[in-house]
């Protein structure tokens, strides 16, 4: 999975992280604004990495957790999802607006090879100072350079050059 290879996920190893992702997640969404000392706990025990002053409003869904790397200072806003087969990093300073979804996960072309369960997943590399506004559906396998800006509702399934500001479906860029 991780290499990026067709992977099963009815695995019983993949069930059950994704499992315990689901147990951590509930807990986390399940705080009150005055538990930011319990919201860390959490946070640190599901994500691979978590950088200082790294905040993350609830709800939050994601697959595994572990595949997860937050930089220092990453705000993400409520109702983001994220879809970590494959690693899934924040830089420094990001901001996620509300309604984010993040898919490192996706399935093959061929019918065929879908037909058989097995899926496949690509890592997403979110810069650092990057501003993602609400809605954004950032794709399988994207890296998003430094300082860029990706618009509100923008769909991006190609990689985002530093400083860009991108928007639209397809994202496209319209400014530097």
């Amino acid at each position: 999975m991780l290499a990026g290879e067709l992977y099963l996920a009815s695995d019983p190893e993949l069930v059950a992280a994704r499992r315990a992702a689901r147990r951590l997640t509930r807990l986390y969404n399940a705080t009150t604004e005055e538990e930011v000392e319990r919201r860390g706990v959490l946070l640190r025990e599901l994500f691979g990495a978590v950088g200082p002053r790294a905040e993350v409003e609830p709800p939050l869904h994601c697959d595994y957790g572990f595949n997860i790397r937050a930089g220092a200072g990453l705000y993400m806003n409520f109702g983001c999802v994220v879809l970590d087969c494959a690693t899934v990093e924040f830089g420094d300073g990001v901001l996620v607006g509300p309604g984010v979804h993040f898919y490192a996960a996706t399935h093959p072309v061929d019918p065929a090879v879908r037909r058989t369960g097995r899926e496949l997943a690509r890592p997403i590399r979110i810069g650092s100072n990057v501003w993602i506004g609400g809605r954004a559906v950032i794709g399988p396998g994207v890296t998003i350079g430094d300082d860029a800006v990706i618009g509100a509702g923008a769909v991006v399934m190609r990689d985002v050059r530093p400083g860009a500001v991108v928007a639209g479906v397809p994202a496209r860029e319209v400014g530097r």
